[in-house]
């Protein structure tokens, strides 16, 4: 036997230490056939200090973090958070404060960007968030929309920008103004969304057209804390949306005003887009074709209602748009495709760099795929960042990287910081970052667990896996995907799918194998008159996708989550990016916001509900009662009565009305002054119909009022004719009028809700006192209430007057700030 020191001597305890070669470390490569090769990072960690603290450990996985980059994806982060910042303020902050701040805050971060203290971290932060609101402030003043302040019946007169037909034939133009008469417009918004009844032949993208037409306002929040259409409105330069009495007429004259070659430009790129939509939708027909048509430009109204119901109700929705799907897939494909045609001539692929020059004809594609989509947000993020990717081919870089995410990212906040607050952009980079942070996650686990082959495997074993890799690659995308949207698609909608997972594995083989392959070919076919044949196997792919959704949405896959804590989205949104960001065990930090934000969700629900709902135009007003809904309409307004169902768990069907028949000719309306005889009839007749009623149901009599008693004993009156104020405040304990009314406040102390204070104040809902407490109303919220931003300043403009109004009543005012 070796003594210790011969044993020294000879290496053999280090041996035995496994510090020299081993048999598998001899039988192994040197680098596995499967690996990229990577840089060599020195050991962050010793693994034989096993017994370090905490704080060693954490700035461990610090320095981990910052050596591979990941502090750079927090960029995009904090930026947008001061974007969300700025846009969420009640008043728009002062642009010369915002820039004397970035100016002191921004060298401070340059200053300090290389230390590793708190405090350089926090100067940082502080001027990237400031960063962020100052790109808001530049995109508000960009828009300088002028929104419609009021509905209004006018002749309007001007150029057709854009068109789009829906699933009944009709047209809706985008019609940029020029002139309003009967009456003329004192603040006439720069475009407006009408739509044409009738059918008939469409005018043509760049006529001018005049029509008498009805212009209403963007909606706002149907509820507090639900979607406010009107910011979406104000940045997409959308002043109001209405309809034409009459089909409008084509005006035999020269252009109102010149024409730029940017705008001429713009015209030529959109009649290309229309011819290219109605080839697709004449060739295919159908609901199919129609799909088809909007997977290539982006039109989507030509889809049936109940095709794009079965779509969103089954998590399919999401094919519809012009999205990362749909681009990945068409680039991919044309990648991939370019590289197989490359490979069939041996001499050329050797001599030139043929993944280059694919890559480049891919660039080039998505491009021109950008441009015939209409430039719709989703479209715009999908190019940004397949162009990044393909980018990154020609430079020998990885594609698939966080990184590239976080310059999509960047580049769309500094272009449209609006964005930041819709659906659209957070359920597109929640899905992206989710897929990539996952592939990035099992790319890691996989390199460290291959394994050594000995020979070559069974080329059955190698089919297999290759289909259960596939099978495993859909199934993890569709579930990896439905639930990072989730948590947006409870915040917007109020809903998610629970059958997306199938639908989304039945669908995705037919867009990736027919859909898209074939709707390429026929697209790079379709100049030489080829594409007919393609575009018919597209709509058979189209079809299946339909099928797919309809069967899926008949399970009843669509669950309504009522409307979350109005914290919920900031905190789940934390926990969900340190979740996915960060690499080390730091990324477990976000668990616990998660767990926090649906535990918040949770007790909201637990909430008493509101006694009483109106809308902000009061022409829909609905008492809640016993789990039951009775509304002032029998056939309430689906999409403001949907988003009550959704918001508050709501019973589908509400209670309709009871509807009290005329008893004499309708002269009434006509007047314009009421006798006090009318005036003390009315009265009776609505005194009557209060006492009389079953508690919670409203009684009707059409175009005059509606009465209710609540269950706690309230009266309601709800009236379409503003001269009946007087009265109904003598009765009434709250009194709600869609029209204007000669005063504000009701003498009797009744709450009184006009149509001015309503437009001030937008939807509200009210709580009705307990016993005990002095009042009728105990809380009364309302969704627009004191907002003073450029989207919602139209609601205190009064025509009459040319002035802004921003006065409330003493009484609302003080029940506002009381239930704050």
């Amino acid at each position: 036997m070796l003594g210790q020191g011969e044993k020294e001597h000879f290496g053999y305890v280090k041996t035995l230490q496994g510090d020299t070669p081993g048999t598998v470390d001899i039988l192994a490569p040197l680098r596995r056939s499967g690996a990229a090769p990577t840089a060599v990072v020195p050991a962050l960690v010793d693994v034989a200090a096993r017994n370090i603290s905490v704080t060693q450990k954490l700035a461990a996985w610090l320095t981990e973090e910052r050596a591979f980059g990941h502090d750079f994806l927090f960029v995009p982060v904090f930026i947008g958070c001061g974007a969300i910042l700025w846009f969420s303020l009640g008043t728009t902050p002062s642009l010369p404060l915002l820039i004397i701040a970035i100016l002191v805050a921004a060298p401070l971060a340059l200053l300090t960007r290389y230390r590793l203290d708190a405090g350089s971290r926090v100067c940082s932060v502080v001027a990237l968030m400031l960063l962020g609101m100052l790109f808001a402030e530049l995109e508000t003043r960009r828009a300088a929309t002028v929104l419609l302040d009021t509905p209004v019946t006018t002749t309007v007169t001007g150029k057709v920008v854009r068109r789009e037909v829906d699933a009944r034939g009709d047209w809706r133009y985008l019609v940029e103004l020029h002139s309003t008469e009967a009456p003329s417009l004192t603040r006439s918004p720069g475009r407006v969304s009408l739509l044409a009844r009738g059918g008939g032949e469409p005018m043509p993208i760049g006529a001018i057209i005049r029509g008498k037409a009805r212009l209403s306002p963007p909606s706002g929040p149907a509820l507090p804390g639900l979607n406010d259409f009107a910011f979406s409105s104000y940045f997409r330069g959308i002043g109001a949306t209405g309809f034409f009495y009459q089909p409008p007429q084509p005006l035999a004259m020269a252009n109102l005003g010149a024409e730029g070659w940017l705008e001429m430009a713009d015209m030529w790129l959109y009649r290309l887009r229309a011819a290219i939509a109605e080839r697709i939708r004449t060739t295919i027909g159908g609901d199919a074709g129609a799909f088809a048509a909007s997977i290539v430009t982006d039109e989507r109204q030509a889809i049936s209602p109940e095709t794009m119901e079965a779509l969103r109700v089954s998590g399919l929705a999401h094919i519809v748009a012009i999205s990362g799907l749909n681009m990945a897939l068409a680039s991919g494909i044309f990648f991939v495709g370019m590289r197989m045609g490359f490979s069939l001539f041996p001499a050329f692929a050797q001599r030139w760099p043929v993944k280059k020059i694919s890559a480049f004809a891919a660039l080039v594609m998505t491009l021109c795929y950008y441009l015939i989509s209409g430039f719709a947000v989703s479209a715009e993020r999908a190019w940004l960042m397949m162009s990044i990717m393909l980018v990154a081919v020609l430079f020998d870089q990885p594609s698939l990287s966080l990184r590239n995410v976080a310059l999509s990212a960047l580049i769309v906040l500094a272009l449209s910081p609006s964005e930041v607050m819709g659906p659209s952009f957070q359920m597109s980079f929640a899905a992206t970052i989710a897929l990539v942070s996952a592939y990035a996650a099992w790319s890691r686990r996989r390199s460290g667990r291959e394994r050594l082959y000995m020979g070559r495997k069974p080329s059955w074993i190698t089919v297999a896996q290759m289909a259960g890799a596939v099978m495993a690659g859909v199934i993890t995308t569709s579930l990896i995907g439905g639930l990072s949207t989730a948590i947006y698609s409870a915040e917007h909608f109020q809903r998610v799918t629970t059958y997306g997972l199938f639908a989304n594995l039945a669908a995705t083989p037919l867009m990736s194998l027919i859909v898209m392959p074939f709707g390429l070919i026929a697209m790079l076919l379709m100049p030489f008159g080829l594409d007919a044949p393609f575009l018919k196997v597209m709509g058979y792919g189209m079809a299946m996708v339909i099928e797919v959704a309809d069967e899926v949405a008949s399970w009843g896959g669509s669950a309504a989550t009522g409307r979350p804590h109005g914290w919920f989205i900031g905190i789940a949104s934390a926990g969900f990016l340190l979740l996915t960001l960060l690499r080390t065990r730091l990324a477990l930090l976000g668990i616990p916001p998660l767990l926090l934000a649906f535990g918040l969700s949770a007790t909201t629900f637990q909430r008493d509900l509101p006694d009483l709902l109106v809308h902000e135009d009061g022409s829909l007003v609905a008492l809640l009662a016993d789990e039951k809904v009775y509304t002032t309409r029998t056939r309430p307004h689906g999409f403001i009565y949907d988003q009550w169902q959704r918001a508050l768990l709501l019973a589908k069907t509400p209670q309709a009305p009871v509807i009290l028949q005329r008893d004499r000719p309708e002269t009434f309306t006509k007047k314009a002054k009421l006798s006090q005889e009318e005036l003390r009839a009315a009265a009776r007749e609505m005194a009557v119909a209060l006492k009389a009623g079953t508690p919670g149901v409203f009684t009707c009599k059409r175009g005059r009022w509606c009465v209710a008693q609540a269950q706690s004993g309230e009266w309601i009156i709800v009236l379409e004719e503003g001269r009946l104020a007087g009265k109904a405040c003598d009765i009434a304990d709250v009194v709600i009028v869609s029209q204007r009314t000669s005063f504000s406040q009701c003498r009797s102390g009744a709450l009184l809700l006009n149509r001015d204070i309503l437009r001030r104040i937008g939807s509200v809902e009210i709580n009705f006192a307990s016993a005990n407490q002095p009042g009728v109303v105990e809380k009364l919220r309302a969704s627009t209430a004191g907002m003073n931003r450029s989207w919602s300043e139209h609601r205190y403009y009064d025509w009459k007057s040319g002035r802004y109004e921003h006065e409330l009543p003493e009484t609302i005012t003080r029940l506002l700030a009381a239930s704050q």
